[in-house]
């Protein structure tokens, strides 16, 4: 069996194409979507700022084999976010992805006489 990794990913990308009534929506659940939202999760929580309403992140925990690396994780979490998106009635465009392998991340630890 191959090793597995889990890697944070956050996928930022711009709005497309929103219909009056997909802005019309973003603008009233924005204070749902702002700083406190923000986590990790498999399903992906969304982040964007109501003014302007331009661009957007959603931030993924993404499990995959080791051997598939940073751009597979990238690849299923932008996946993901598109199909999320497109399943609400909001387009997106220019999707890109910053990577973080939690199981190869290191890790400084203070001594407990710097504390």
């Amino acid at each position: 069996m191959s090793e597995r990794h889990t890697y944070r990913v956050i996928v930022r990308g711009t709005w497309a194409g929103l219909t009056e009534e997909a802005r019309a929506r973003l603008l009233a659940e924005a204070a749902d979507h702002g700083m406190t939202s923000m986590r990790f999760t498999e399903e992906g929580s969304l982040s964007y700022q109501p003014s302007p309403l331009k661009h957007f992140s959603m931030r993924y925990v993404v499990v995959s084999d080791a051997a598939d690396g940073e751009e597979m994780a990238a690849a299923i979490a932008e996946d993901r976010a598109e199909t999320a998106l497109r399943g609400l009635g909001y387009g997106c465009t220019g999707l890109r992805s910053t990577v973080t392998d939690l199981d190869t991340m290191k890790v400084n630890f203070k001594p407990a006489s710097r504390r």
